[in-house]
């Protein structure tokens, strides 16, 4: 069994783009979006992802997460079988000390949101936070990317 523990951001300015070490394309759609339990599909650098993830602690900051790599095709065949609001986004990876910084631009329903993930090895584990880092948003469920294909960006009251 493997436990993700991540802190979730909105990202102040697009300062993140000049530090990102790589970026790529990701698309992405649920199987399930269940809040007990979701099963995303994902195609990531022309490769083919299955996800379950568990339910989250009260607080946002751990779950259960299964992944495997499977082929591209049949990533490609299982996301016209997931449900509406396919997820397309770009992910820069910054690297910010000993982390990771994975920063997702949306596009489609949900453009002009961009947010910053950062995976811990413990939930009280520090780290260094760039200038770019806004408000924290962990545990807020939607800012989940299973809520935003069904309740999108754009349709959130400014």
């Amino acid at each position: 069994m493997s436990i993700e523990i991540e802190r979730k951001f909105l990202v102040n300015d697009n300062a993140f783009r000049k530090e990102a070490a790589c970026c790529y394309t990701i698309q992405q759609g649920f199987l399930n979006s269940n809040k007990e339990r979701t099963v995303r599909v994902r195609l990531k650098k022309d490769k083919g992802y299955l996800t379950i993830k568990g339910k989250s602690t009260d607080d946002g900051l751990s779950r259960f997460e299964w992944e495997k790599e499977i082929p591209e095709p049949e990533a490609q065949n299982l996301l016209v079988l997931c449900e509406e609001g396919i997820i397309d986004k770009i992910r820069h990876e910054v690297v910010i000390g000993n982390h990771i910084f994975e920063v997702d631009e949306f596009f489609g329903e949900n453009e002009g949101l961009v947010i910053a993930e950062v995976e811990l090895k413990s939930e009280d584990e520090n780290f260094l936070k760039p200038n770019w880092l806004g408000k924290e948003v962990t545990g807020d469920t939607k800012y989940y990317n299973s809520q935003l294909s069904k309740h999108p960006f754009k349709n959130w009251k400014k």
